[in-house]
């Protein structure tokens, strides 16, 4: 029994440092280049789909969230399956764990909002990709540097300024950019703050 709680307490111990020091799985370069990649992403649309049917807009935007999550997430999976001890999966799986929810809510209003009568509910989906990813950084805010507050901010207040447009002032159009400025400038500025506060004082 005493070996029990000694076990016992020593997993509590491993769970309250994880959430007492920053994750270093997230890499700043994948971050940048998911970034990039969204903001070429928007450029691009008008030559190669229309945002007049809200379905291909979603559609092709899709595509590149799922570009984006292998290119994002890609590191740190092949890491938690080649070099990361017992240890250090519980806690990728703990830091994870914060984004994951917002991000398979994502994927269910997505689904459910493609497949609906309504097409002007799809208008609604670019504020609610950027609600949601702000509300997942901000659950994972505590193992990252403190400056991701920032960035979920960021996000948080481009879906409000998306809601806005078609709340308020009736705007139901798609644009690219609608979705390429919050998730380029974020991933980009995300990847700059993970460098500058974990991989530049590393090397150090």
């Amino acid at each position: 029994m005493r070996i029990d709680k000694a076990l016992e307490q020593i997993s509590e111990i491993h769970e309250h440092m994880a959430k007492s020091q920053l994750y270093r799985g997230y890499r700043a370069t994948p971050f940048m280049l998911t970034g990039i990649l969204a903001i070429l992403a928007a450029w691009i649309q008008p030559f190669v789909v229309s945002s007049a049917d809200p379905r291909i807009y979603v559609l092709y935007w899709t595509l590149i969230a799922v570009a984006s999550c292998f290119i994002a997430a890609g590191g740190v999976m092949l890491n938690y399956l080649r070099d990361e001890s017992p240890h250090e999966r519980k806690r990728t799986q703990t830091v994870v764990g914060q984004l994951t929810p917002c991000l398979t809510v994502g994927v269910i209003v997505t689904a459910a909002f493609s497949i609906a009568e309504n097409k002007d509910l799809m208008y609604y989906l670019p504020a609610i990709w950027s609600l949601l990813f702000g509300l997942g950084l901000s659950a994972s805010k505590p193992f990252l540097p403190r400056m991701i507050g920032w960035v979920a901010l960021f996000y948080l207040l481009c879906g409000c300024v998306l809601l806005h447009r078609i709340v308020v002032l009736g705007v139901y159009q798609l644009s690219p950019w609608e979705t390429g400025i919050p998730f380029g400038v974020g991933y980009i500025f995300s990847g700059l703050i993970l460098y500058w506060n974990l991989e530049r004082n590393h090397r150090e």
